[in-house]
């Protein structure tokens, strides 16, 4: 019996775990099987028998993805007292170095999303809005919260933010990007 039908599952989440690191450093939108079974230590036929095809291997990266991305605003967006905080809080976080691959990870997934909605991308980009919006919610007393402004100001925030993502990391040029989202926090009501 080979090692694929003695334990399925826990060789699925070692070869999930290695296509989402592949897919960090090489994306998803042109994924072949056969270059990523080669570097990932597997083969096509494997990734095949363990995901159903090629397009349930992605489902199961973006899924893996969007669970990155959940653990992180959690971490991140733990409530801090207002709007601007919390911004600055995930600007900082969005704007570390260190977080480009899942950023430009995250970047080609909505895009991709957005013009391919009946794919295996589709729901993506409305689902991490979403999930942001939730985030910032957090920081907003209910009063706010629960409000027509308050929602306007969250979506707002979440523009300026997605906007300066994009900006950053198509240019790389931290200090003119950062220094728009602090003039734009400025504009916030605490």
């Amino acid at each position: 019996m080979n090692e694929e039908a003695a334990n399925p599952s826990a060789r699925k989440a070692e070869l999930l775990e290695a296509a989402y690191r592949y897919a960090l450093v090489n994306g998803l939108a042109r994924l072949s099987l056969r270059p990523l079974a080669a570097a990932i230590g597997s083969s096509p036929r494997v990734l095949v028998f363990l995901f159903g095809n090629k397009e349930g291997l992605i489902r199961a990266v973006l899924s893996r993805a969007r669970a990155d991305e959940l653990a992180i605003l959690e971490q991140v967006g733990d409530p801090v007292p207002g709007l601007p905080a919390t911004v600055e809080r995930l600007w900082s976080w969005l704007a570390d170095p260190t977080h480009r691959q899942l950023l430009k990870l995250w970047a080609e997934t909505y895009a991709t999303s957005l013009v391919e909605p009946d794919g295996v991308w589709g729901g993506f980009a409305a689902a991490t809005v979403h999930d942001w919006l939730a985030v910032l919610a957090t920081c907003q007393p209910a009063a706010e919260r629960d409000s027509p402004d308050g929602a306007a100001r969250r979506t707002l925030a979440l523009a300026v933010l997605r906007g300066a993502l994009l900006d950053l990391l198509a240019t790389g040029d931290h200090r003119r990007v950062t220094a728009a989202v602090r003039h734009q926090l400025a504009l916030l009501p605490a």
